[in-house]
């Protein structure tokens, strides 16, 4: 079973976290080293693949990003898309709602920022916190934020629809994995200025925000929008995973270069 398959999220299925190991490797036989070089190798895959798709400029293709603080979206970024155009791909970071968001639907900020044309774009967290961080700090009622999914499944299908490869992947890493990043954070001068005191009540939630991602992994994981659940204790083997599903899927998408200018054969530039 591949990467793709073994932690794909099938359409209907009830999700139980604690059934998900996130400190597994299983999908690769190798050790830390040999599985940065296997990154290393597919992101170079990856940047011709990207550049293709640019110039194709037909397909596009989103990518969204969720995990529990500390899980790894912003390393993903960085060491996925290492050396990839940024002329093709963007990255869209949701915080909280701005007034003139709030007077919108929910969904108006983001529909804004979905990819064109030839482009990838990443969301680092997302739509989905509509159903996470609302549900678990009961900022909207129970029967705003639940008919939600269904809404978030149908604004996906559109997208789908109109020529969006979408790709979600849940970073999955444990309470006492977390507990060592927060501790690591505030021990180095150079990224405690990531800490707040926030995190610690946020951090209190856990089994609160669980309860949350099962049901958005339970509910709006479709074919056209699959989830995965990426093991991600381990950064080396998240990055390999990630790394192997995205090139993999670029290449189904079976892209060609555009025709060139007739004409051209011989020209010598003088």
């Amino acid at each position: 079973m591949n990467a793709y398959e073994r932690y794909r999220v099938q359409p209907g299925r009830r999700i139980e976290l604690g059934d998900w190991n996130p400190a597994e490797t299983a999908a690769f036989d190798g050790d830390k080293k040999a599985g940065q070089d296997a990154t290393k190798e597919l992101n170079k895959r990856l940047e011709s693949l990207q550049e293709l798709l640019y110039a194709e400029g037909k397909h596009k293709v989103l990518i969204v990003l969720q995990a529990m603080d500390t899980g790894g979206k912003d390393g993903v970024i960085r060491h996925v898309f290492d050396g990839v155009n940024p002329q093709g791909v963007k990255v869209a970071s949701f915080k909280r709602p701005t007034p003139e968001e709030l007077a919108h639907d929910y969904l108006w900020r983001v529909h804004q920022q979905t990819p064109g044309r030839g482009e990838i774009v990443i969301f680092n967290r997302s739509h989905y916190e509509d159903v996470l961080v609302v549900r678990v700090h009961n900022l909207v009622a129970q029967e705003v934020w639940g008919r939600r999914y269904e809404q978030i499944n149908a604004f996906e299908q559109q997208l789908a629809e109109e020529g969006t490869t979408i790709l979600k992947f849940y970073l999955h890493i444990d309470k006492d994995e977390q507990k060592e990043r927060l501790q690591a954070r505030l021990d180095d001068p150079e990224k405690r200025w990531k800490f707040a005191a926030g995190d610690l009540d946020e951090r209190a939630r856990w089994p609160a925000y669980q309860t949350a991602y099962e049901a958005v992994l339970s509910r709006t994981s479709t074919l056209h929008a699959p989830w995965h659940i990426i093991p991600a204790n381990h950064k080396w083997y998240r990055d390999l995973i990630i790394s192997q599903i995205l090139v993999n899927t670029l290449e189904g998408l079976d892209m060609r270069y555009p025709q060139a200018e007739e004409g051209l054969e011989g020209l010598v530039i003088e």
